[in-house]
């Protein structure tokens, strides 16, 4: 039997992989993907601007004047998680919300002009980085692979719905 200092002074063994329930589980595959998307987000389209403050200035853009509830279903955000983004956003200067003249709840949303420029900025950054990150695949299977995700998204979103 070794004593404790042969142990201590053994090379440290190779860390251990991940075990095979977990690689085969989607779940931890997405948060792997999630998380090295993260941080090239950071370094290639903006440290500052999260990815759903993104979504958010690109539906303003696409549809000026929709309210923050209907903007928050198109970019897949809780209404709470949209007030507190439309209000960095608004902190921020690349945001306004006004107020809908038929009902003081309702709060429409519009960019500014340093919103328009950051959007147009960063979404430039963002397409060459979808272009990196689907780089393996070319033509017809990098569209299957979009349509897996979209699918993929659908199915785990109406899970949510059936819970």
């Amino acid at each position: 039997m070794a004593d404790e200092t042969s142990l201590t002074r053994a090379a440290p063994a190779a860390p251990p992989g991940p075990p095979a329930a977990l690689t085969a589980a989607p779940g931890y595959q997405v948060r792997r993907l999630y998380q090295a998307y993260l941080a090239v987000w950071i370094r290639a389209v903006d440290p500052t601007l999260t990815g759903p403050q993104f979504a958010v200035l690109t539906a303003v853009g696409a549809s000026p004047g929709h309210d923050q509830r209907s903007m928050a279903s198109a970019v897949a955000l809780d209404t709470s998680t949209m007030a507190d983004v439309a209000r960095r956003l608004e902190n921020r200067g690349l945001i306004l919300r006004r107020t809908a003249a038929d009902d003081g709840r309702r709060k429409l949303l519009y960019l500014t002009e340093e919103g328009e420029r950051t959007l147009r900025d960063s979404n430039r950054r963002a397409r060459e980085l979808d272009n990196r990150l689907l780089e393996p695949f070319e033509g017809e299977r990098r569209e299957e692979v979009m349509h897996l995700l979209t699918s993929l998204a659908e199915h785990w979103e109406g899970l949510t719905e059936d819970s």
